[in-house]
């Protein structure tokens, strides 16, 4: 109607956060502002229902927290700057430590706080720069991935729908509740069905509340869990026989491992009793028998062989390649589809030189040939996530100039002597997607202006290139560096264009992975035993550096075992500083451990290890099992965090994971101040 003003637009929209769901938006725009975020139902996967930290983004882009200029650090104290000051002083910065030092002088450390693909730019310019000190391995799911790629030859699981084919389903150190509320849902709909839930895990959790069965375990024994069932398969003579000799390599190694260990001897480690393993023995034989694996089992030094001894049970039982089934922990192919090697022109780096995510700090402080001059810190904070905080505060602050792109003062950016404003998720345009669920890529316009002078990371890289001489690199639009990622499924119709019209489209995957008995091993085949690894290509019983089975007077003098899962409420650290309510530190301890210590609901303790300690507030967990405690991570330091004071930077035996979760622990009550 002429004369009437729209006062607000709904705009379909994606979610930028490095999650499993990558839901749908539907963002509600009133002058330029985002106003509320909801769900899209046209969806195909999240159809409508999103979670609280999706919501959140409002907040995120909306506060009055949001760094609004360039700020550099003088004489201890931040001062705003223009952006041409803050642009002109780096790249001169990275001119001389190029003719002094060369290259690798400079640390990039890029985590994944935000899933948008063109995040991945920040690659193509330290590659045209010259190539320079770079992060491996994986705070997150790096041993299990490197696990899978030697048993299959890569990470790919099942289409979410597959589960419809399940007749049970194995849940395993995975609280889908918390971490995949979509998932949840089709477990709900699968035990309409008719699908047996069975939930593994030492806490007892919102998806284990739906379980048919749950069992609780000692925290870092899930491997030697899944040697206990493969070894009562094989005394049933349950097992795949068919499969395992025409599809795999290494089993006779794998049954001398278990016979040199009695089903009593794994009871006992374990916790968990034989009957239960002759059960879900029983269970597995039973197909098909789908397996979804967490992300934590796998943070204990022993981590990569955990996942491993999961997979050859999957094997075992002849569940791989069978609609219902799987050894579900990542989906690698989703990722795999894009052109990141066009787009991150890795070609162009002349030096390169690799540092562990979980030993960054060590790395610094002892780097030589040449020194670390120069760090840049882009989609993450590691000040907070990273593991052994005092170590990498100690690092962090020593480099001579640390650069933080963020939307927020972070822990990190604190330390920082520039800090450059970034913009969220709706001020750009970007495309998202999900390696670890469902296989749709999302497209995410620009909704709003950015406020102040933020701008997206790549208009920085951009202006940083044109001063240091490779501008031509970045001579693209935003629209054709997005074309540049989907070069390689225009054969299968998935164009910018297209993606801009319908926002959410089905990338061309493989919906029941190895369906063909093809792997991506050397051998063509499962591997039990890694072909090319020697001697640690043989699985092992293996279990937790810091145990009482590997360290008992470390166990003796830490009883406790310190779970740190990820927050309800916040992606890793990105939300607790935007709260309506302050966070609190909570600890929550198993039944057993209140006893033990006369402690209650609500009283404050203190928990420490040789590494350092942090305090909060106790909640007793009825069902957690003993001994077990949980401090969610990604607390800032002014609400009393973060966990990292407590875990160790140590790697995981196949040295791409973190062992965060392998970590032992002890407590008491202290007075509050």
């Amino acid at each position: 109607m002429i004369g009437v003003e729209i006062l607000s637009q709904v705009r379909k929209a994606a979610c930028p956060l490095n999650c499993w769901d990558s839901c749908g938006f539907n963002v509600t725009i009133d002058q330029d502002r985002v106003v509320k975020i909801e769900g899209d139902p046209e969806h195909p996967i999240t159809q409508g229902k999103i979670c609280g930290r999706g919501r959140m983004l409002e907040t995120r882009t909306n506060s009055s927290k949001r760094l609004l200029h360039p700020l550099k650090k003088v004489n201890g104290t931040f001062v705003q700057i223009s952006w041409e000051q803050a642009l002109d002083e780096i790249a001169a910065k990275l001119i001389d430590i190029k003719e002094s030092y060369g290259t690798t002088a400079v640390l990039h450390s890029h985590d994944y706080a935000n899933n948008g693909i063109l995040k991945n730019v920040d690659q193509r310019f330290f590659n045209c720069y010259g190539g320079v000190t770079e992060l491996y391995g994986s705070l997150c799911w790096g041993a299990g991935i490197e696990a899978q790629k030697w048993d299959f030859g890569n990470a790919w699981s099942h289409e979410p729908n597959d589960i419809f084919n399940s007749k049970n389903i194995i849940i395993w150190g995975r609280n889908v509740a918390r971490t995949n509320m979509h998932f949840y849902e089709k477990l709900l709909e699968a035990k309409k069905q008719g699908a047996k839930i069975i939930v593994i895990d030492p806490l007892y959790n919102a998806t284990a509340k739906i379980a048919d069965e749950y069992i609780t375990i000692r925290p870092g024994m899930d491997g030697l869990l899944a040697a206990g069932i493969i070894k009562e398969m094989l005394r049933l003579g349950a097992e795949d026989r068919y499969f395992i000799e025409q599809f795999t390599h290494g089993f006779a190694d794998l049954v001398q491992l278990l016979d040199g260990v009695s089903l009593e001897q794994i009871s006992e480690m374990t916790e968990v009793s034989c009957g239960v393993m002759t059960t879900l023995a029983n269970v597995y034989a039973d197909k098909p028998t789908a397996t979804f694996m967490g992300l934590g089992m796998q943070r204990y030094q022993n981590g990569g062989n955990t996942i491993r001894l999961i997979d050859a049970l999957v094997a075992v039982s002849g569940n791989i390649g069978i609609a219902g089934g799987g050894a579900n922990y990542a989906n690698l192919q989703v990722g795999q589809s894009f052109a990141f090697a066009e787009l991150t022109l890795t070609h162009r780096r002349k030096q390169h030189r690799q540092f562990s995510i979980m030993k960054q700090a060590e790395e610094v402080l002892k780097a030589t040939n040449p020194e670390i001059k120069m760090m840049f810190v882009t989609c993450g904070n590691p000040l907070t996530q990273v593991p052994d905080t005092h170590v990498v505060e100690q690092a962090f602050s020593s480099v001579p100039t640390l650069v933080v792109v963020d939307q927020y003062l972070t822990d990190t950016a604190m330390l920082a002597d520039y800090v450059l404003p970034t913009t969220t998720a709706f001020e750009e345009e970007d495309l998202y997607y999900s390696s670890m669920y469902h296989h749709y890529v999302n497209y995410g316009p620009k909704l709003v202006a950015a406020p102040g002078e933020a701008r997206p990371d790549l208009w920085i890289w951009t202006q940083l290139a044109e001063r240091l001489g490779f501008g031509e690199d970045f001579a693209f639009s935003r629209e054709e560096f997005l074309e540049m990622t989907l070069n390689p499924l225009k054969e299968n119709g998935i164009t910018l264009e297209k993606l801009k019209k319908e926002h959410t489209m089905e990338l061309p995957v493989k919906k029941v992975p190895w369906h063909d008995r093809k792997f991506q091993t050397p051998s063509g085949k499962f591997e039990f035993t890694a072909q090319q690894k020697g001697q640690q290509g043989l699985l092992t019983l293996a279990v937790p550096d810091e145990s009482k089975w590997k360290n008992p007077k470390l166990a003796e003098k830490y009883p406790y075992s310190l779970l740190t899962i990820h927050p309800l409420r916040s992606n890793h650290s990105q939300n607790y500083h935007l709260w309506a309510r302050e966070p609190k530190m909570k600890v929550e301890i198993a039944a057993n451990i209140a006893e033990e210590r006369g402690l209650q609901n609500g009283d404050f303790v203190k928990i420490w290890n040789d590494r350092g300690e942090v305090k909060g507030f106790i909640e007793i967990l009825a069902k957690a099992h003993p001994n077990t405690l949980n401090i969610d991570e990604g607390i800032w330091r002014e609400f009393s965090g973060p966990v990292n004071k407590l875990t160790s930077s140590r790697e995981t035996d196949n040295g791409l994971g973190s062992t965060l979760y392998d970590c032992l622990v002890d407590l008491e009550k202290v007075s509050y101040q």
